[in-house]
């Protein structure tokens, strides 16, 4: 192979070449097969070769590719965004289209900040969030995160924010407190720092309903989310739920927060909305949220050139009628409890797996140095980079990930296999990461 022009993310190592897609696969220049375990990053839910959406492309690059929405709208993004509403949360009213998932949180911070300023409270200029979260890359949604070793070399770059605990049962709480009162009393944090802060000078409240690359798969407990809304309804405080990892069908329904009961004022999806297929995210909010907009200035202040690309929302369109007429949302249901209950008799037993967690085709694992103590290993280990690598050298990929606990300690491996996986392709999944783990554990 000639000399890589491409920035690669790693500037030591060049990485195999992806030549094609099949199914749950992905085949390299070698010739070599890889079961995609995670869906790359969560996101293709659908595989890599779904002939519905490479026909719904080719079908919209042949009569309209793309018109930039500073002059037109274009019918694949009606449609996408009517069929998005009909299933959102009773509220939800409005789609606001763009290309990824770090824009579409900068786009919920920045339509958070100018909805107070529409309806006469530029006084709330602050966001909080949870720590171990993460909410993309950019600098306004890498602020609002609390991934702390992502943050940490643009730390003088980003702008203030505010955090409380994650909810995060299995390392934080306390010996005989049942699952309810622990929601409570971490989500009351929230209350005490809209206290400390001033609620007046709040905009929001961003939190992911089950956190993904930054712990591995942990989603609240019951009445957290519940409680949290209560918080932000009695403060006029926006609640802000990022889907853009566990959204879209990954944890067993369309929209994460399904299943914790409550309705954000604006959500965030990417990922499985396009299922890899093409770049597209979007921002979704209530009526009330766009009706300030339409009686105040009547003009959102931001913009991206290719929001509502009309090749991307016709892609996408064909995914999420698959994920919901289609019938694989219920399938990524079904699918999960499987890995999740394979996961469980292939390691719950083994001394250096603490915990087995998830919702949905969204399982994590987390590892410890001792079970009892819950006691991680030493970050100099880098143990979740052996176990990464291990499984790419057997032909899984997978997505293990360090920092689990603070950001610096702590290392856990996320699975986010595409809905259409089969049971032999799951014992494969499970088999391949099972011998992966143990070569690098015992």
């Amino acid at each position: 192979m000639t000399t890589s022009h491409v920035f690669h993310r790693s500037s030591i190592t060049t990485p195999p070449r992806a030549v094609r897609g099949e199914g749950c696969y992905i085949i390299d220049a070698a010739g070599k097969r890889y079961l995609d375990g995670s869906g790359g990053a969560a996101v293709s839910c659908l595989g890599h070769s779904d002939a519905d959406v490479i026909a719904a492309i080719k079908e919209q690059v042949s009569t309209l590719a793309f018109a930039h929405t500073g002059f037109f709208t274009n019918d694949p993004a009606e449609r996408l965004a009517a069929r998005l509403i009909d299933h959102a949360p009773e509220g939800i009213e409005k789609v606001y289209f763009v290309s990824g998932g770090s824009e579409a949180v900068e786009t919920a911070l920045k339509m958070a900040r100018q909805y107070v300023i529409e309806i006469g409270e530029p006084q709330r200029t602050r966001f909080i969030a949870r720590r171990q979260s993460y909410h993309g890359n950019t600098l306004g949604a890498l602020a609002a995160g609390g991934n702390a070793w992502r943050k940490e070399p643009f730390a003088p770059l980003l702008p203030e924010s505010h955090h409380i605990a994650p909810c995060a049962p299995y390392r934080d709480r306390a010996d005989g407190e049942s699952l309810e009162d622990y929601g409570r009393r971490v989500a009351d944090e929230l209350e005490t720092k809209l206290a400390e802060l001033g609620p007046e000078t709040v905009i929001g409240f961003i939190a992911e309903p089950v956190v993904g690359a930054t712990m591995g798969a942990v989603g609240a407990v019951p009445g957290y989310f519940k409680r949290v809304r209560e918080i932000c309804d009695r403060h006029g405080v926006l609640l802000i739920l990022d889907e853009v990892m566990c959204g879209m069908g990954r944890t067993g329904t369309l929209f994460a927060c399904e299943q914790d009961g409550v309705v954000p004022d604006i959500v965030t999806i990417a990922k499985g909305l396009g299922a890899g297929y093409v770049p597209i995210g979007a921002t979704l909010c209530t009526g009330k949220i766009h009706d300030a907009f339409a009686k105040g200035s009547g003009f959102f202040q931001h913009g991206h050139t290719y929001i509502g690309h009309a090749t991307s929302c016709a892609a996408a369109d064909a995914v999420v009628t698959k994920l919901t007429d289609g019938g694989l949302t219920a399938r990524a249901a079904e699918m999960g409890e499987k890995l999740e209950k394979a996961l469980k008799q292939a390691l719950s037993d083994h001394p250096h797996i603490g915990d087995i967690r998830g919702r949905g085709m969204f399982q994590g694992l987390e590892i410890v140095r001792d079970r009892d103590t819950k006691e991680p290993f030493d970050p100099s280990e880098t143990i979740h980079k052996k176990i990464k690598a291990a499984a790419f050298e057997a032909g899984l990929i997978c997505y293990p990930m360090g920092g689990t606990i603070d950001g610096r300690r702590g290392d856990h491996v996320l699975l986010a296999p595409p809905f259409i996986i089969s049971d032999t392709e799951l014992e494969e999944l499970i088999d391949k990461l099972d011998s992966a783990i143990r070569s690098v554990l015992g």
